[in-house]
């Protein structure tokens, strides 16, 4: 199985215009695929930007909504899948969301932000409640988590146990905490043997500053792709074989004593 192409979208866009970061996203998956990738990741609340204060009400849409419809017509048009983040209306209810989008326009996963950060997301935000949300992809188990749910180490184990192979992280990650993406994701790509693609905004949007830093993680621990602090798309590979092998090699999963800790939770 040739690997995965993965580019990583580093880029605020233009929070509050959904117009605007379409045509960003038509542009870098126009990039992408002359790159040979066959997927594009774009970061937390892509589609209207995540410092858009009391707009979110206004700006959330259905999963199956207008903004859903013109990213699988990009994503169809380029012959690339699509992972992105955006607000969720369901109901009553909005979600801090991340879908997936295959090359042929279908809506393969939806998820919802468990772990909710900071006063801003807990004012406009509902938590999601399902940990492990999956999508097979090129011969791939795809996961999806956002931001803050990375850094919880039951997660990712979650997704490890689960058969996650490629966890895709939209994130807006902020100063100072720009740690997690230099150390913390590999370390977690590593202890749970996977790889993991940690895609963030960057610049200033009202009162954050992105550190941007997306990353491609190998199961390894190594980085194979690292962006800087500005706009940029950069492209790494997930290797179907160097994963088995490295599973092969690496006993953590193997050596696990879940009996020895049952009251985890």
């Amino acid at each position: 199985m040739p690997p995965l192409r993965t580019a990583l979208l580093q880029s605020s866009g233009r929070p509050g215009s959904v117009a605007d970061n379409l045509r960003a996203l038509d542009d870098a998956a126009a990039r992408a695929a002359a790159a040979g990738a066959g997927l594009l990741v774009c970061p937390e609340m892509w589609l209207t930007g995540y410092a858009i204060g009391d707009r979110v009400p206004e700006l959330a849409e259905p999963a199956d909504g207008p903004g859903a419809t013109a990213v699988a017509e990009i994503a169809e048009r380029h012959g690339l899948a699509v992972g992105y983040g955006y607000p969720e209306r369901s109901g009553a209810r909005v979600y801090n969301a991340a879908q997936l989008i295959d090359a042929r326009g279908e809506r393969l996963a939806n998820y919802r932000k468990t772990h909710l950060f900071g006063d801003f997301e807990r004012r406009w935000f509902t938590p999601g409640e399902r940990p492990v949300v999956q999508a097979e992809l090129d011969g791939l188990r795809i996961g999806l988590l956002i931001c803050y749910d990375v850094e919880f180490p039951e997660n990712v184990r979650a997704h490890a146990l689960a058969g996650t192979d490629l966890l895709l992280v939209p994130t807006a990650q902020m100063h100072p905490f720009q740690f997690v993406a230099e150390s913390l994701v590999p370390v977690r790509a590593f202890e749970s043997q996977m790889y993991i693609a940690y895609v963030n905004r960057t610049g200033h949007e009202g009162a954050f500053e992105f550190v941007g830093l997306s990353c491609l993680a190998g199961p390894d621990g190594t980085v194979r792709t690292r962006a800087g602090r500005g706009g940029e798309l950069v492209v790494g590979e997930v290797d179907r074989g160097f994963l088995d092998s490295s599973r092969a090699a690496n006993p953590y999963l193997r050596d696990r004593r879940p009996e020895l800790y049952p009251t985890l939770g």
